[in-house]
């Protein structure tokens, strides 16, 4: 069948649709509930000084503390009350920045504990928590919106959940349920993860299955320092003495509350990375990429899971590693799963130690996210030999900064990268307001494919602050 106009406005129609329902969330606020075995080590309260922070971008459902491998017998929900208490001491300052910030009477009544009691032991008849029916009851709100469930330790809490919605209602009820959570673990801390997977074969899951940190997507946080990993982002943005000069010291009561690094730094904080709104993520799509890396959904190889008790291969697909290649400070080329995280790691580090200026600083005293504006964002439709010309000349900065560009094609996220040895593509004046996309007329497409625009728009003030804009472009067959 020849592409006929007639087929052009079947392909166009169908890619607007897709592409107008995946950016839709972008600017919902998602809910979120999270699990933490914090006290364990160190990097949860890390994790949950940055978290509050941007709670402002999120309606926090629930903090809930729990057990893990690492942790099996006890949870600290005082420890969460603790730091909460040093947040409600700012709360007020940030307000001055952006609106939104939850009050700390308000969050102090989202925390929760699950019974102290390791992975499937907490799971099954008896094994109710004050933390497993508090995320059935935000779960059954009449609120469309997902619930996103960052697992910082173990997940038997959320195991609880599903098992006793599983045995007190219809399948057609437990599906309902099941498919308003959205779950983004990190690893596999106790032995229920892969149970839960197996079990709820419907489960939106992201994670890196096992115990085998060092190898897993959100080492790429900041791992260097603990496994000497070699990466090509600036390890020092993840060690103590940067954390202590723009976190830790002189940044108010919740900066205090920030422990040194003694492992990793913040290692579950990728769980929630992916929610910020920043122009570049998409959380319903963990494939395009973004702050908490990239996942593509398959089902993975079988490893056996240390100090396990049940070892049971992944019987379906779940969203799990995927493998960016990037251009690191060093200049070199680095391809692996981690660095679908640390490519951006000045960015998210910068945007961090900004916010914790807002705990102390008055707005004219610190620096704010420049506002992207591209004259076509949506529905961008491109055929072989022609050229699309982008003008973000429009954005601007609410401090009156100046702003650099940086326009990119992040292939891994489209479809259309596997035809990149005809170096078919092509950005000119990449560093610039406006600039012109093309595609290479050799190319041949017997299907539509996608690729992926990223536009990165800094601000020089102190610290730097990026945000971005996606733009998904339509590669049609040619004409004939």
């Amino acid at each position: 069948m020849k592409n006929t106009p007639y087929k052009r406005l079947i392909y166009t129609t169908l890619l607007f649709f897709l592409c107008s329902s995946f950016f839709a969330t972008a600017t919902v606020k998602p809910r979120v509930f999270v699990l933490t075995d914090i006290e364990n080590e160190p990097d949860d309260a890390q994790s949950l000084v940055r978290f509050l922070l941007y709670s402002n971008q999120f309606d926090v459902e629930g903090l809930v503390a729990t057990t893990s491998t690492h942790q099996r017998d006890k949870t600290a929900a005082w420890r969460l009350k603790e730091i909460v208490e040093a947040y409600g001491k700012v709360q007020a300052n940030l307000m001055k920045h952006e609106d939104g910030f939850p009050t700390a009477e308000y969050l102090l009544s989202r925390i929760k504990t699950g019974l102290p009691k390791y992975g499937m032991t907490a799971v099954g008849k008896g094994n109710d928590s004050e933390g497993s029916e508090w995320l059935i009851k935000v779960v059954d709100k009449e609120d469309e919106r997902p619930v996103w469930v960052p697992v910082w330790g173990g997940a038997n809490v959320l195991g609880q959940a599903l098992w006793k919605v599983r045995q007190t209602r219809t399948k057609e009820e437990l599906d309902r349920f099941v498919s308003k959570l959205r779950i983004y673990a990190i690893s596999d801390q106790d032995d229920s993860g892969v149970w839960i997977r197996n079990e709820f074969p419907g489960l939106f899951y992201i994670v890196s299955p096992g115990e085998d940190y060092i190898h897993s997507t959100w080492n790429g946080i900041g791992g260097e320092s603990y496994r000497k990993y070699a990466s090509g982002a600036d390890a020092s943005l993840a060690e103590n003495p940067w954390l202590r000069k723009n976190i830790m010291q002189d940044h108010g009561p919740l900066g205090a509350q920030y422990p040194e690094v003694e492992y990793i730094m913040e290692g579950d904080t990728p769980s929630f990375l992916g929610l910020i709104n920043n122009g570049l993520n998409v959380s319903e799509r963990p494939d395009y990429g973004g702050w908490g890396g990239r996942y593509e959904l398959y089902k993975p190889d079988f490893k056996p899971y240390r100090n396990f008790d049940h070892q049971e291969p992944e019987q379906r697909a779940i969203w799990t590693n995927a493998i960016d290649e990037v251009i690191g400070n060093d200049d070199r080329i680095y391809i692996n799963n981690q660095a679908t995280i640390w490519r951006w790691r000045e960015a998210f580090q910068n945007d961090f130690a900004a916010r914790m200026d807002w705990c102390v600083k008055s707005y004219n005293e610190a620096n704010h996210p420049p506002l992207v504006k591209v004259d076509k964002t949506t529905n961008i439709t491109i055929h072989p030999g022609e050229e699309i010309q982008f003008d973000a000349s429009g954005s601007t900065d609410p401090d009156g900064d100046s702003l650099s560009y940086h326009w990119f094609n992040y292939k891994e996220a489209g479809t259309f990268w596997a035809f990149n040895w005809y170096k078919p593509l092509t950005i000119t004046n990449p560093n610039s307001a406006k600039v012109t996309l093309g595609i290479g007329e050799r190319i041949e497409l017997t299907k539509a494919q996608t690729t992926h625009l990223i536009l990165a728009v800094t601000d020089n003030g102190t610290p730097a602050i990026t945000r971005y804009e996606r733009i998904v472009i339509n590669i049609l067959p040619k004409i004939e």
